[in-house]
């Protein structure tokens, strides 16, 4: 047999939703101003560490950029200027194209297609190398920015160091210091 729901039944049934809400909500601020109180009387020293900042900005970060520039820099300025010859001859086969002999216009069309093909390599060669080096200074920037945080972290008594959050307030925001140690720090072999 099915209970019809009275209006009397209704309204006790909404009262009693009402006071588990209530009861929820008073339960759930009493944990939250607990869990405050516990955390001031713990003392608890929390930092974060902005990561991207760190392989941005650091002294070691523009170091290795000025580097991989002066190892890189030469290779992607032929790079560039072949591939404005390639454009360049380009324009003069459709240019002079309609004027070609057939055979003379088929040679000149292999010709850049093959030269295309050829930059196409050089160029994702070129790609590969920059991305291995880059890799190869970001790891040694990792390290090296690692030892300074953990330095940190035990000369000033941290309970937690974070490098990923969803928002931090500039009071626990430590990365202008980790940066300034490391303009200061040792390269990863010089412990």
């Amino acid at each position: 047999m099915i209970k019809s729901i009275t209006p009397a039944r209704a309204g006790h049934r909404g009262a009693t939703v009402r006071r588990a809400a209530a009861a929820a909500l008073l339960g759930g601020a009493a944990l939250a101003l607990g869990g405050a109180a516990w955390a001031q009387d713990a003392a608890l020293k929390i930092g974060y560490v902005n990561a991207d900042r760190l392989t941005r900005d650091s002294a070691p970060a523009k170091a290795a950029q000025a580097k991989l520039e002066a190892e890189f820099g030469k290779r992607d300025r032929e790079l560039n200027e072949a591939a404005s010859r390639l454009k360049a001859a380009a324009d003069r086969l459709d240019k002079e194209g309609p004027t070609l002999a057939e055979s003379e216009r088929t040679r000149r069309q292999r010709e850049l297609v093959e030269q295309d093909r050829d930059l196409t390599r050089k160029r994702r060669e070129f790609q590969e190398d920059l991305n291995a080096r880059r890799n190869e200074e970001l790891a040694a920037i990792v390290e090296r920015a690692n030892r300074v945080i953990r330095q940190i972290f035990e000369q000033e008594k941290f309970d937690l160091i974070l490098q990923e959050a969803i928002m931090a307030g500039p009071r626990v925001d430590i990365t202008d210091k980790v940066i300034r140690a490391l303009a200061t720090a040792p390269p990863a072999g010089g412990k």
